[in-house]
């Protein structure tokens, strides 16, 4: 069983962020806090069709700031698309970089700015504290509620020439302010929504679950963790709730300063090993394999642990000293069915023949290192087969 010393010492890392509703039309005031008169912004075809995008430029422009729209950016950005959005910032002169919309965009925009700062090849920063120079300034404005890109030290990148999805993490990643706005979260569709609030809920377990876990990533993990129970529902079925998309902007933001700061486990290294090699949707990913990754992990989970999670996904416990492992992969299976994710990794198009090289990719996920239990490949393997 993992236990920790109370004379382990710990960081926290955080940008600046606003949160509230017109959070948005900050955006320029807080560019033009950097000095920056020209500024690249990173977002995407679907969040443009919304309008946020413009929403944005608008407020830069009245801050006198020049723009340059970059809008190259798929799902599971790739490579070549962050090297592209490098040309750019430096063709244009740009001086910073704005980031408008989900996951996508906000790492993509990372990407571009490794690059411009350090040079070469955005896949060469892969791994751990490998980001020498500072990145210039990067100001996000999140229309997802979920990836928690615009508070987290990580960045996801697909390596097309692999078939893999890497990991960059550093502090240098941490954007320099967030700008949290409930109200850009109303145009998202119901698969959308469900999706990145899982994302967020898998956020907040794993990093509770972590073995780098400590007093305040736990405070806000737990906090995300009811917060998802509470509010994803009411967003499915009044999407134009301001009051619950708050909910979820909130739970989104308490996921990703616990998982920056706690890192992550088992089941993001798989569901990276599967956008990666079949370009499936991340947030659902996830949402599959959680339950599954659970069942192995909790195992190792002091008691105490135990009903501390329950007890924040809403599970009645009177005076429990215990809870049974399979009672929390249950609520989970029955709260994402509940909200329509009711796919199998089949279902997505993995086949069997799929699962050992999946699970050797997951493997060497950094993700992995700080999983509560240590796996070899055969338990991933049986992970992915449990959820097929």
């Amino acid at each position: 069983m993992v236990t920790r010393s109370v004379q382990e010492m710990r960081k926290f890392v955080a940008p600046e962020f606003v949160f509230g509703v017109d959070a948005r039309g900050l955006a320029g005031r807080y560019t033009a806090n950097f000095g920056a008169k020209k500024v690249l912004v990173v977002s995407d075809p679907g969040v443009c069709e919304a309008g946020w995008t413009d929403a944005v430029m608008a407020s830069l422009a009245d801050a006198g700031i020049e723009t340059t729209l970059y809008t190259d950016v798929t799902p599971n950005p790739r490579s070549h698309e962050a090297m592209r959005g490098a040309e750019e910032y430096r063709a244009h002169g740009c001086q910073a970089v704005v980031a408008v919309g989900g996951g996508s965009p906000m790492d993509c925009a990372k990407g571009i700015c490794v690059v411009v700062s350090n040079g070469g090849d955005i896949l060469v920063y892969e791994g751990v504290d490998r980001i020498p120079i500072p990145m210039p300034p990067l100001v996000c404005v999140p229309t997802t509620a979920g990836t928690a890109a615009d508070v987290s030290q990580f960045c996801i990148i697909t390596d097309e020439h692999r078939d893999v999805k890497i990991a960059l993490v550093s502090k240098a990643l941490v954007p320099d302010v967030a700008l949290i706005d409930a109200e850009t979260l109303v145009t998202m569709p119901a698969d959308l929504t469900a999706a990145t609030g899982l994302d967020a809920l898998v956020h907040a377990v794993e990093a509770f679950s972590s073995n780098a876990s400590w007093e305040i990533t736990d405070l806000c993990a737990l906090r995300a963790i009811e917060g998802v129970f509470r509010w994803l529902e009411p967003c499915m079925d009044d999407p134009l709730s301001i009051e619950s998309r708050t909910g979820m902007a909130l739970a989104s933001l308490e996921a990703g300063l616990a998982f920056s700061n706690a890192s992550l486990g088992a089941t993001h290294a798989m569901a990276h090993a599967l956008g990666g090699k079949l370009d499936l949707p991340h947030g659902e990913c996830n949402a599959l394999l959680l339950e599954h990754v659970l069942n192995f992990n909790l195992p190792v989970f002091s008691a105490g642990r135990r009903v501390q999670l329950a007890r924040a996904m809403g599970i009645a416990i009177d005076s429990a000293t215990d809870v049974e492992p399979q009672a929390i992969s249950e609520r989970l299976h029955l709260f994402r069915h509940g909200i329509g994710v009711v796919d199998s990794l089949s279902s997505l198009g993995v086949t069997r023949a799929d699962l050992p090289l999946l699970a050797e990719t997951a493997m060497g996920d950094a993700c992995m290192v700080t999983n509560p239990r240590r796996p070899q490949q055969e338990d991933i393997e049986a992970i992915y087969e449990a959820a097929f």
